[in-house]
């Protein structure tokens, strides 16, 4: 699988939630920035884009609470999604989920895991 398109396609995702954040949610609730962008809502954006972007973001987002301790913020998650080409380790889990991946997708998964950063704000 192509990276580039999925990488497109999650970039637009994270300006479609910026631009409609005053839209009403899937959940019902109204933001009042796109900082308040419930993560349920973000995460089934990512499910309409492709099943492998929203199952990957679910998997980085289980590693960092393991490895930091914290929950990972929707903007985090947004931040990782779209700054330049994605961070690198999310982008490998929404590859490892694609179905022409499944042969290896576990061991891939467990790699790319230990490699979660903390430091959202530092260089990748």
């Amino acid at each position: 699988m192509r990276s580039a398109p999925i990488v497109a396609a999650l970039a637009l995702a994270a300006g479609l939630v910026v631009s409609g954040s005053s839209a009403q949610t899937a959940s019902g609730a109204t933001p009042t920035a796109a900082d308040d962008v419930p993560m349920d809502d973000y995460l089934g954006l990512l499910a309409q884009i492709s099943p492998a972007a929203r199952e990957g973001a679910e998997g980085y987002l289980q590693a960092f609470q393991r490895r930091c301790g914290r929950a990972l913020t929707t903007q985090e998650l947004r931040r990782a999604v779209s700054d330049g080409d994605g961070d690198p380790v999310l982008m490998g889990m929404i590859r490892a989920n694609h179905p022409s991946q499944q042969a290896e997708r576990d061991v891939t998964l467990q790699q790319l895991a230990q490699r979660v950063r903390c430091d959202q704000r530092s260089g990748r």
